[in-house]
């Protein structure tokens, strides 16, 4: 072969190559490997799937989402050591996922603290931008809050006071700082343990008071071994959902915008969704036999008040600043 053909055939090839490696790079697809407790077949996964949906149909089929439900990936700690080795890409965390990865967001789950919904509703719209930037520079995308509710305590007996609470074996998530100094300052001695050994250890007798929104406490299936519900809200549980920055780049720009707009749109209906879900798992429940037992006093509910007002005393400069709180505590004033 002369050189002039030799050049020709070269040329060809690689005009071939060239040509079809926009095809071969324009068909490839990022799958985001997403984490959450949630089971399927709740609000939250059916909402989750659709998202999923929608951002596959708006990036031509470019980004999908392969879901680990139902705890499959263990622990909420145990899915951010594996965000962070790339092993999963996103999840959906409970403030104590949260809080793992930015301390000062547990803000928002002061014990005995909020008391309305619109309350809520404020706190999150004047601390937004500052929690995105600040999930920002530890590496992840908050794609939007989802708020588990609503906690109350769930016991086996009876509890309408902190003397009863006291008595009674208690679980705590394990490593939650917040619920740790709210016990502590009851004098209560939880059990500490991973959420996903709580129904266990409800079975065995291990623990017979746990705390949660009424919708995860029906969900886990842990009202079968808890028949009684106090009406005092302990607390208003945040959540949210995040994407590790570094899969996030890998999307193009155009697919990074679709992702933010189609999950502000379904993460607020979903938000919702968990709002309805949670009254209407507290039906449910009594339905199936548990009863919602009243405060015994006003004194008492003082107490547990003063509880929320301590922990948040003894874990300011430590969990969240003095700073934050303060807006957080003017902008309820």
């Amino acid at each position: 072969m002369n050189y002039s053909k030799r050049l020709l055939v070269i040329l060809t090839v690689v005009f071939f190559l060239v040509g079809n490696a926009g095809q071969v790079f324009a068909g490839d697809t990022e799958i985001i490997k997403f984490a959450t407790l949630a089971p399927e077949g709740t609000a939250w996964m059916k909402e989750m799937h659709a998202l999923a949906d929608e951002v596959k149909q708006v990036t031509g089929g470019a980004v999908k989402f392969k879901f680990y439900p139902g705890g499959v990936s263990g622990d909420e700690k145990d899915v951010i050591r594996k965000m962070r080795i790339g092993q999963l890409h996103g999840a959906g965390f409970t403030g104590v996922g949260l809080g793992e990865i930015l301390p000062e967001v547990r803000v928002l789950d002061i014990p005995f603290l909020f008391e309305t919904d619109e309350q809520i509703n404020k706190i999150y719209d004047l601390l937004n931008d500052h929690f995105v930037k600040q999930y920002d520079k530890k590496g992840y995308v908050l794609l939007g809050w989802v708020p588990v509710g609503w906690v109350h305590i769930f016991s086996a007996g009876k509890i309408e006071s902190v003397g009863d609470l006291a008595k009674s074996k208690p679980w705590m998530w394990e490593g939650d700082p917040l619920v740790q100094e709210a016990y502590s300052a009851m004098n209560v001695k939880p059990v500490p343990l991973s959420v996903t050994d709580v129904l266990m250890s409800l079975q065995t007798g291990m623990i017979d008071t746990v705390y949660g929104s009424s919708q995860a406490v029906l969900a886990l299936q842990w009202f079968t071994r808890v028949k009684h519900m106090i009406d005092i809200r302990m607390g208003y549980a945040t959540g949210g959902v995040l994407v590790s920055k570094r899969k996030f780049k890998k999307l193009s720009s155009e697919h990074q915008k679709a992702l933010l707009n189609v999950s502000k749109k379904r993460l607020q209906i979903l938000a919702g969704k968990i709002q309805v879900d949670n009254k209407r798992s507290v039906d449910v429940m009594v339905k199936n036999g548990v009863q919602v037992i009243p405060v015994a006093s006003n004194a008492e509910r003082e107490k547990f008040r003063k509880a929320g007002t301590l922990a948040r005393k003894n874990l300011t400069g430590q969990l969240f600043s003095k700073e934050i709180l303060q807006q957080v505590l003017s902008h309820l004033q």
